[in-house]
């Protein structure tokens, strides 16, 4: 099983790679004004310092996703993929004989996580559909394992604070739990922040964030739910995947309160189904309104539509003076009344990961317990699921309102192999 996105009939690695391959034309850049400054060309994320030891990993999720981020691990140099686990034997395999692992340590079914946290490794990968992530996070916890997890953390209310206490009780046994987010690890992104955050730019007024992409196969059900494990079919299923909003949009909702430093207290909106033959519930298009407790509007807008409209993934920051614009692909950019900047952001699929994986390398090393990225992917995960509720229903949902409900969304996982 493997975790995340899509683009049109390429993998999302694939069309990110395509989509931020070159920065040609870079240095043609129209000045702004006579203070424009522009970013040098951002270098590919690379280890940072000397390698103190090799850390035992094992992998659990060994679809596309799972198993070229685990070829990154072993890239970086500081890490021995020991064991892998799919749901599917043929993928375990697969993804086995590409990183060298023993095929006394490939594993499969449901299960299969288990013998992979006793196999003897000191962290874990786990990139497998959120409805999962809840329960073997907890069981890495139990075992003394670091943590390595994809996004979103979780696909309802329930998982996100099962996550939010695993990663407590992760810090109290001094390991390190990393979720796995690109946007704030890149280096334009970051300038950016830090001029919206400087003196300034004024009270920021309001957000804007879009999250706009391709479409996903959404065939028929089986007698099992099966086949919807395979290639990201599981984004159509809300319990699966945290819909569409909590499995693309929520980079660009990490983003903004990666930037505001909170969450809203409150969302409105709408959503809808609009792929042809759709047979997954999640939704495909939403629009929504998020309000903070200080009156802030964050205005959020989705689609996943096979429809040729460009991916993008953006947030950006309006304040008094000036704007910020935090992006997936393409340029960082921020303007004020006399400032004014821009810088590539490339590769940021794999770069960020790369970033993301060093810093994992480090914190365990190192013994670096903040597991500072946790707070915030849970509260992104809440903020996602709160809109996603607000729009199905077509009702004001406050956070209070979704944290009291408590839902746990469920799975039918008869006739699986266990």
């Amino acid at each position: 099983m493997n975790t995340n996105e899509i683009e049109n009939g390429w993998s999302r690695r694939e069309f990110l790679t395509r989509a931020t391959g070159t920065v040609a034309g870079a240095a043609a850049l129209t000045a702004l004004n006579p203070k424009l400054g522009l970013s040098q060309t951002n270098q590919p994320a690379a280890v940072t310092g000397a390698l103190k030891r090799r850390i035992k990993i094992g992998l659990v999720g060994c679809g596309g996703r799972g198993s070229w981020i685990a070829g990154l691990f072993q890239k970086h140099g500081g890490y021995d993929v020991q064991a892998v686990a799919d749901y599917f034997q043929t993928a375990a395999d697969t993804c086995g004989d590409e990183l060298g692992v023993n095929k006394a340590r490939r594993f499969s079914t449901l299960s299969g996580y288990k013998r992979v946290m006793e196999s003897g490794v000191e962290a874990v990968v786990l990139e497998v559909p959120p409805y999962f992530l809840p329960e073997q996070a907890q069981a890495a916890v139990d075992a003394g394992l670091h943590v390595y997890m994809a996004k979103p953390i979780a696909a309802d209310v329930p998982g996100c604070l099962a996550i939010r206490e695993a990663a407590r009780n992760e810090t109290i046994k001094k390991r390190v739990f990393l979720v796995d987010y690109q946007m704030p690890a890149d280096p334009s992104n970051r300038e950016v922040r830090k001029r919206i955050l400087a003196d300034g730019f004024g009270k920021i007024s309001h957000v804007s964030t879009v999250g706009v992409c391709g479409s996903l196969p959404d065939p028929a059900f089986g007698p099992t739910i099966e086949e919807r494990l395979r290639g990201l079919v599981w984004v159509n299923d809300i319990a699966l995947g945290c819909d569409y909003i909590g499995n693309y949009d929520i980079h660009a909702i990490d983003a903004a309160l990666w930037v505001l430093g909170r969450s809203p207290v409150a969302a409105v909106g709408g959503s809808s189904i609009c792929r042809p033959d759709p047979h997954g519930d999640s939704r495909d298009v939403c629009s929504l309104v998020y309000e903070y407790s200080d009156g802030l509007v964050h205005n959020h807008f989705g689609q996943a539509l096979a429809n040729q409209n460009k991916n993008t993934l953006s947030c950006t920051i309006h304040g008094q003076k000036g704007y910020g614009i935090l992006r997936y692909l393409d340029k960082a950019e921020f303007r004020c009344f006399d400032d004014a900047w821009r810088g590539d952001v490339i590769n940021l699929y794999e770069d960020g990961a790369m970033r993301n994986i060093d810093a994992f390398y480090r914190n365990v090393t190192e013994g670096r317990l903040e597991n500072e990225t946790v707070p915030r992917a849970v509260d992104s995960a809440l903020v996602c699921i709160l809109g996603r509720e607000a729009a199905a229903r077509k009702v004001r949902l406050t956070m209070g309102e979704l944290l009291k409900e408590n839902k746990k969304l469920e799975v039918d996982l008869k006739g699986l192999q266990t």
